[in-house]
């Protein structure tokens, strides 16, 4: 029995949408996507396509360009070629006479309006309470009052569970709670598609059970996600398709049984040996019920 395989799925508003009807355009579309740093060449020629309310996992080693593809899905990398497309808008580029050239910060921060990111790292300011730091970019970047702000934001606070901690500093707060603190932060944007980067690796493993949980709660509600994540278990029961990237290309992409049960890609099935290997909760003695 593959332990992750055999969990049960939670099926998407994508997934149920989709089945039996014509396929809408994706939200995201990347094309032959490159990128270079120095001489290494991390990213190299990657396709994908991701659909309204889809959720996609991205999985893989270490060093295989995980981060770097999502941090050019939010233009926080440049790309050396290819085409990152968010909702049908060319993102990073425009034309200018027959010819492709890097587009202003203000073109860049209009195609990438509706695109929300959490990292690793919470980077909450210290000196501002769970509320201020949600408020903050509602004030600064959206320009709403400060009464509508503060309102966008205890909203979203409750939808992580965090309305009772408004007040609260950052230091005051579990590593799990700063971590939901920045979820909320991004949500009250009003993003079409979030993009989470390891969100739960930075955490104590008690403490990442409440930011998978919110993340869960999420993709029910419909958000388009896209996830790079080491949790397996979260990519089986959350995920509509699972990427598996190395070397900085995608080496199989499927629905999750494909991927955790199916596999038969050489690259993939080591990878995935190798999680259940540092992850086995106990040894097999001769009985089966030697304990570790």
């Amino acid at each position: 029995m593959n332990a992750i395989a055999d969990m049960p799925s939670s099926m998407s508003p994508a997934s149920a949408a989709t089945q039996g009807s014509p396929q809408a355009a994706p939200l995201i579309e990347v094309r032959d996507l490159r990128k270079r740093f120095g001489e290494l060449e991390v990213l190299r020629g990657v396709d994908l396509d991701i659909a309204r309310s889809e959720v996609v996992c991205i999985i893989g080693p270490s060093g295989s360009g995980k981060s770097t593809l999502l941090r050019c899905l939010a233009a926080l990398e440049t790309y050396d070629q290819g085409d990152v497309r968010i909702e049908g808008e060319l993102l990073g580029y425009t034309e200018r006479n027959g010819r492709r050239v890097r587009a202003s910060q203000g073109e860049i921060n209009r195609v990438r309006r509706n695109v929300g990111m959490v990292f690793q790292q919470f980077n909450l300011w210290p000196h501002m309470t769970a509320l201020g730091n949600v408020m903050e970019a509602l004030l600064r970047v959206q320009r709403l009052s400060h009464d509508e702000a503060r309102r966008r934001a205890n909203a979203m606070l409750e939808t992580v569970g965090l309305a009772h901690k408004g007040d609260a500093y950052p230091a005051k707060l579990s590593g799990g709670q700063q971590q939901r603190v920045a979820i909320a932060r991004a949500l009250a944007m009003e993003p079409h598609i979030m993009l989470f980067d390891e969100p739960t690796s930075a955490l104590d493993p008690e403490l990442v059970g409440e930011v998978l949980q919110v993340m869960k709660q999420l993709a029910r509600d419909g958000m388009t996600m896209a996830v790079v994540t080491h949790e397996m278990g979260f990519a089986a029961q959350v995920a509509d398709k699972v990427v598996f990237i190395d070397q900085g290309c995608i080496a199989v992409q499927g629905k999750p049984r494909e991927v955790f049960h199916d596999a038969a890609q050489p690259r993939l099935r080591q990878f995935l040996q190798n999680y259940f290997d540092r992850n086995a909760f106990w040894t097999r003695g001769p009985d089966d019920t030697q304990a570790l």
